[in-house]
């Protein structure tokens, strides 16, 4: 698509037909790819290559223009120019410290965890690391999703050491359920690249199709592709790559998900029909669903998992699931184009990048309310939390580059240039006893 008719898509977005899905030609022709009438499990096959382009929101629409919509967009697209806003509090000068987090000895001893309310990051909020990454180097691995790319980054020093080649279209870096590796989700080159994180090196392709995204069941057993293109989650046997089972996904643009508390379901966003859906991991069946409207991108869990965060670009806030009933409980404007959700060290805070105005929100689990709105510039899109719990690190989408913000004042202490469409920022190693998926959502 040429640069010059992104404004134009944005504006005019695309019509979902049904639950089906809308793809833009680079002829700006609008073709309709109907949903299937049934949940048949679709045999894994090699998908066809296609581009999503901006969408017009189903269910809820919103006042302002469409944000433009994530998934397989293949245009660099510069970020609308940022007006002041005198109710979103300002960041210092973006200037770099001279060095990046202090990070902890791996195998310290984790504190004892005093019983209480059920807290899902407990295993997270102290920086000691599992002894599985003991002898793992700090890296930040950025996939530069339209340069087929990994650009890595130490975050000590704030450059850039090394960048590969992988496959086409690389959208997240995934660390393994157990930390022992990292793999590429090389969504139209049908295949995981799997690198050695002691290294910082791949080591093979494993053919997989269509990873847009990729998450692990919490008990370690079962990994689940998002096939995004094929309207499926694919279900395989973490020791092997075996295929176990395909889900069927009859609504369009399945992309982001979480685990409840005792990890038996995974709720997924349907980012281009409005739809969250839940599925039963031990039968590998949809089991309900949530209508959210618009363009519903990633989801997290809250500590106390009685609420499912679901960051809606076009509504441009967030809204409140109960992961029981899937039904919405409530809606908080946080801004244009909110995209990426991550929590804070401490486990109190939910960090939302509004990626259409370049500013972060942050979200207070305890009163369900938004306390306060950096603006950071650039199109932050995934996020991670330093160790320490004092840096986010978050890719700009539609810049090829990454920020480093300071999470005491949201103070932009360096933007580090890494490829085109710096998408699925992943910071390894992290705290946690293990990951269930995305870039990095450890428990």
């Amino acid at each position: 698509m040429r640069r010059g008719t992104v404004a134009g898509v944005v504006s005019m977005g695309l019509t979902l037909a049904g639950c089906g899905a809308v793809t833009l030609t680079e002829s700006n022709a609008i073709s309709v790819r109907p949903a299937p009438e049934q949940r048949v499990q679709a045999p894994l096959a090699a998908p066809q290559t296609t581009s999503y382009g901006a969408l017009r929101p189903s269910g809820r629409v919103a006042s302002e223009p469409v944000a433009v919509a994530d998934g397989e967009t293949s245009v660099q697209i510069a970020a609308p120019p940022i007006a002041a806003d005198a109710s979103v509090s300002r960041t210092g000068p973006s200037m770099p410290r001279p060095a990046g987090p202090v990070w902890p000895r791996a195998g310290t001893p984790e504190p004892a965890i005093v019983p209480g309310p059920l807290n899902l990051y407990s295993h997270t909020m102290a920086p000691q690391l599992s002894p599985a990454v003991a002898d793992v180097p700090l890296r930040v691995y950025v996939p530069n999703s339209d340069a087929a790319s990994v650009s890595v980054i130490d975050p000590t020093t704030l450059k850039v050491v090394d960048r590969f080649n992988v496959g086409t279209r690389p959208h997240h870096v995934t660390p393994s359920w157990d930390l022992t590796k990292l793999y590429v989700n090389n969504t139209e080159g049908n295949t995981l690249t799997e690198i050695d994180p002691r290294t910082g090196k791949p080591v093979r392709n494993i053919p997989i199709t269509d990873p847009y995204n990729l998450y692990f069941t919490p008990d370690g057993t079962k990994a689940i592709v998002v096939a995004e293109r094929y309207q499926r989650l694919d279900f395989y046997n973490t020791a092997d790559w075996s295929f176990l089972k395909s889900v069927a996904v009859p609504w369009a643009g399945v992309d982001h998900g979480d685990f409840s508390a005792d990890g038996r379901y995974f709720m997924a966003s349907c980012e281009f029909s409005g739809q969250v859906v839940k599925i039963d991991t031990e039968t590998m069946t949809l089991v309900g669903r949530a209508d959210v409207g618009s363009l519903p991108i990633d989801v997290k869990l809250s500590p106390d998992g009685k609420v499912l965060y679901v960051a809606n670009q076009g509504r441009h806030g967030v809204s409140l699931v109960d992961p029981e009933t899937m039904t919405e409980i409530g809606f908080l404007r946080t801004g244009t184009g909110a995209h990426g959700l991550n929590v804070s060290r401490d486990a109190t805070t939910l960090f939302v990048s509004n990626r259409m105005e370049g500013t972060i929100s942050l979200i207070d689990f305890a009163t369900r309310t938004v306390r306060q709105t950096w603006r950071v510039g650039g199109s932050p899109d995934m996020i991670q939390v330093s160790a320490d719990g004092g840096q986010l690190w978050t890719s700009n989408r539609f810049h090829g580059s990454v920020s480093v913000i300071d999470t005491t004042d949201g103070r932009v202490i360096a933007t580090i240039p890494t490829g085109a469409g710096a998408h699925g920022v992943s910071l390894f190693p992290q705290p946690g006893r293990y990951n269930v998926g995305h870039n990095g959502v450890y428990r």
